[in-house]
């Protein structure tokens, strides 16, 4: 079997295993009373990414090869994962948030590092096989997307998306993925002295680009619009499935198959490639406005006559999410020096799925719990509605911002 199909099937699975339970566990935790939590659920992924891919990637660099800590990395992940699920079924309804958020949270601990992992054991393989990485990669990784949709439409045909089913089918593909990554290529370790430190692999030394006004501007509209990023994982399924209520909605399409829909956004993601004929500003500003667009779409959306709004903010997420990643990561690659750019990198990832994630979903769900009353037997579609209000503002407010504050002479080359 050729590397890049080796590859793609590593990238297929470590997707899936995320795609599982991602857009969907908001329903199961409202399904058990668990709904003025859902935030610190998805806030977990951004505070373990703070720090634990880069002791993971220490370890790597040093003592044990990547695909090995790789494999035990999806077998501890998938192991608590599994026991969340076991304790789901075993209590019902009668959940204790303390004991799920735990098992949980010690699961996404040991899967948020080999994000990072797998693409390091991806570009040793393509090294060693002698292929260039920045031609080869992308097509490969746009598996894993595959991946992260077809495990979230089978989780949602299995009739799994709104209960405690998904922690195993996570939990499955997990150790299968597990299994997988022990036949993947060698990957060396190094222990000498060219060896990352803590503080290269938590990427400090990179701070010092905040003495730069221009860098400092951009890190801080990183993490602002970084806080959009998780809320529709963690809130969409829910209010979609809310309409369920209504018996106008309740046979529809998006309501018996809310995580079918939502995986319209990742579609989007793989077919979103205008990028290269606008500067860093342009593209910013048209990820924030794409923002604006995906959460006022949804408020004013329905499954019924409504579900085109749905759909149209599903395909605004690709431009949303694609344009401030990708420009994002090769601005940094081009104003930053070649000696701390894998730092800078590490930085702009920390100020958006880490500091700007966590902040944005805690700040989600505090909305959220301010309009919306789950205990109530009145449809909440108005509550909903100005929630998802309340994001596009904040997204547009932040856009109005960025246009009037950052300052940067776009050359055309920077985003060829």
């Amino acid at each position: 079997m050729s590397i890049k199909i080796r590859l793609i099937i590593m990238n297929f699975l470590q997707f899936a295993v995320w795609g599982a339970y991602l857009t969907s566990m908001g329903s199961y935790l409202v399904n058990v009373g668990l709904h003025e939590h859902i935030g610190m659920f998805y806030a977990m992924q951004g505070i373990v990414s703070l720090f634990m891919p880069a002791v993971l990637g220490i370890i790597a660099d040093r003592w044990i090869p990547a695909q090995k800590l790789l494999s035990f990395s999806h077998f501890t992940a998938a192991l608590f994962m599994a026991a969340a699920g076991y304790y789901g079924m075993t209590k019902g309804a009668e959940v204790d948030f303390g004991t799920l958020f735990t098992l949980y949270s010690l699961s996404v601990a040991f899967y948020m590092p080999t994000l990072a992992l797998s693409n390091s054991v991806a570009y040793t393989a393509l090294d060693k096989a002698g292929l260039d990485t920045i031609r080869t990669f992308p097509p490969i990784r746009i598996f894993g997307t595959i991946g992260f949709i077809c495990s979230m439409w089978v989780v949602d045909l299995l009739g799994l998306q709104n209960n405690y089913g998904q922690f195993f089918a996570c939990a499955i593909i997990g150790v299968a993925y597990g299994v997988y990554a022990l036949t993947l290529p060698e990957c060396p370790t190094s222990k000498g002295d060219n060896a990352k430190s803590l503080v290269e692999a938590l990427g400090l030394r990179a701070f010092t680009l905040f003495k730069q006004k221009k860098m400092a501007v951009f890190f801080i509209f990183s993490m602002l619009l970084g806080v959009s990023l998780q809320i529709t994982n963690g809130f969409a399924n829910p209010y979609i499935s809310s309409f369920g209520s209504i018996p106008e909605y309740a046979g529809t399409f998006g309501v018996q198959h809310a995580n079918i829909l939502i995986s319209l956004s990742q579609i989007s993601e793989t077919l979103c490639i205008l990028l290269k004929r606008f500067g860093i500003k342009q593209v910013m500003l048209i990820a924030m406005l794409a923002w604006v667009l995906r959460f006022g779409l949804f408020g004013m959306g329905n499954p019924g006559s409504g579900v085109w709004m749905f759909v149209l903010s599903m395909i605004v997420y690709g431009v949303a999410f694609d344009f401030f990643n990708i420009s994002g990561s090769l601005f940094v690659d081009r104003e930053t020096d070649r000696g701390i750019r894998s730092s800078a990198q590490g930085l702009f990832v920390i100020m958006t799925n880490g500091f700007g994630a966590t902040i944005g979903t805690l700040g989600a769900q505090a909305v959220v719990n301010h309009f919306v009353d789950f205990n109530s037997n009145v449809p909440q579609i108005a509550q909903w509605q100005s929630a998802w209000y309340v994001f596009a503002i904040y997204a547009l407010t932040v856009a109005v911002v960025f246009a009037i504050v950052f300052k940067y002479k776009h050359h055309p080359e920077d985003l060829k």
